[in-house]
């Protein structure tokens, strides 16, 4: 798994929605707040624009965010976590997130910290099996 820009995508092999089904009934067993899932392709027809299937969610756990945001306070531009399933040109579909490494070097976070966050990548792994 390769970042690119910071974010890391993986191939599913499910729909956008049944990626997304997945994926948040995963988080919802672990405890895992869902704050919103937006279906960001029913929003653009709404006003008569196409897009292709994409879903974004946002999900976390105030346990663990909180003190992310008491270290450095601007990280809740990246908080709660975000998912996106996204269908590419050629119909795959894929999940898309931001690298904790990423946000560890974007906001100065210790690696204690970053634990919080790191464990978007096994639930991930979760889903796509």
């Amino acid at each position: 798994m390769n970042a690119i820009n910071g974010i890391i995508s993986q191939p599913s092999p499910y729909s956008v929605t049944e990626t997304v089904d997945r994926l948040e009934a995963i988080l919802q067993a672990k405890g895992i707040t869902i704050f919103v899932r937006i279906d960001q392709r029913a929003e653009a027809k709404k006003v008569g624009l196409s897009l292709r299937p994409t879903q974004l969610l946002l999900f976390g756990n105030p346990e663990a965010g909180t003190p992310l945001m008491v270290a450095e306070p601007t990280i809740a531009l990246d908080l709660p976590l975000k998912i996106l399933a996204w269908e590419a040109a050629d119909g795959k579909v894929w999940l898309s997130y931001n690298d904790p490494n990423y946000l560890k070097q974007r906001f100065s976070l210790s690696d204690e910290l970053v634990k919080n966050i790191a464990v978007i990548a096994p639930l991930v792994n979760q889903a796509l099996r």
